[in-house]
């Protein structure tokens, strides 16, 4: 074990995946969808009415961060930020 405590660590807090929001779960799968060369909004689509989670990337694990959510959560989110922003 080394005694030297002449150093300072440094301590870098990432935002954790589950303490994004919804909107903030679609905003990066719909990035990382798109670092990918998907067409996001079809990829989004075939997710939300199938919930066949192979229509998500697995691409910065997107596709296990979306699976944390309930997809009527998701489109609810999606819609209301839709409706709001008219």
């Amino acid at each position: 074990m080394n005694d030297n405590m002449d150093f300072t660590m440094k301590f870098e807090h990432k935002k954790d995946e589950e303490k994004m929001d919804e909107k903030e779960v679609v905003n990066f799968v719909y990035e990382a969808l798109k670092e990918k060369g998907y067409n996001p909004v079809n990829q989004l689509v075939g997710y939300m009415l199938s919930g066949d989670p192979t229509y998500i990337t697995s691409h910065k694990n997107a596709r296990t961060i979306i699976r944390k959510y309930e997809r009527d959560e998701l489109l609810e989110t999606i819609i209301r930020e839709y409706l709001e922003g008219k």
